[in-house]
């Protein structure tokens, strides 16, 4: 494999599914599956030992689960692209992977080009999500089912600029950087460093968990 190829760590206590995941990717130029585990335990031991660019972690697993094991990833590198692939569509897991600091939310029944392009952009530093689980977040955006935060929460929007509180209403939508940059008439660099110092402000690791924070918030929400 070349240099330049995508480590990925595969997570999954299903062997038929991580055998055909690898089998997947092994088909692609530039992704390498350099380790495999069958339960998150041992995902765990296997992401510090091998600090793979992307892990793709199942959420429902024997021992510990999918959450708790990113949430132990993410101890040991908080920048880790930690991509859950799974077969649930509730939105509360979704929201509790998200929280947790999960890159992206990926079903098991996506294709295989819509895998491979989420894999190569969550190496890149992308969010990534199934279309599906995207709209479920949006219609908490929209219908206020998340419940708002109070203070705290208020303590640490006051810490944003008007622009980056904008732009925060903006991720909560799922606009990318390109779409912000386009509706602000920005240039797409500015955006993306504005949507770092957001991150920075609230202490987050992900513009998914920016988006989940401002669905809690209300945040850019329409009237």
């Amino acid at each position: 494999m070349s240099e330049q190829s995508i480590r990925i760590l595969l997570v999954d206590d299903h062997t038929l599914f991580r055998s055909g995941i690898k089998a997947l990717l092994a088909r692609q130029a530039g992704f390498d599956v350099v380790g495999e585990a069958a339960d998150g335990a041992e995902g765990v031991k296997l992401a510090k030992q091998l600090d793979p660019d992307v892990v793709l972690l199942d959420l429902n697993m024997p021992g510990i689960s999918g959450v708790e094991a990113l949430t132990l990833m993410l101890q040991d590198q908080a920048k880790r692209a930690v991509v859950m692939l799974t077969v649930s569509e509730e939105a509360d897991d979704l929201t509790a992977a998200l929280k947790a600091g999960a890159r992206g939310y990926l079903l098991k029944n996506i294709d295989a080009d819509f895998l491979t392009q989420a894999v190569a952009r969550a190496a890149a530093g992308e969010s990534v999500m199934s279309d599906s689980m995207t709209a479920k977040l949006m219609a908490q955006f929209r219908h206020g089912a998340a419940a708002p935060q109070a203070e705290p929460a208020e303590q640490e929007l006051d810490r944003l600029t008007p622009r980056e509180r904008e732009i925060l209403g903006f991720l909560a939508q799922g606009k990318s950087n390109k779409e912000i940059a386009r509706s602000l008439d920005l240039a797409e660099s500015t955006v993306k460093i504005h949507v770092q110092n957001i991150l920075k402000k609230l202490s987050l690791s992900s513009r998914v968990q920016a988006a989940v924070f401002a669905v809690e918030n209300g945040v850019g929400r329409s009237a």
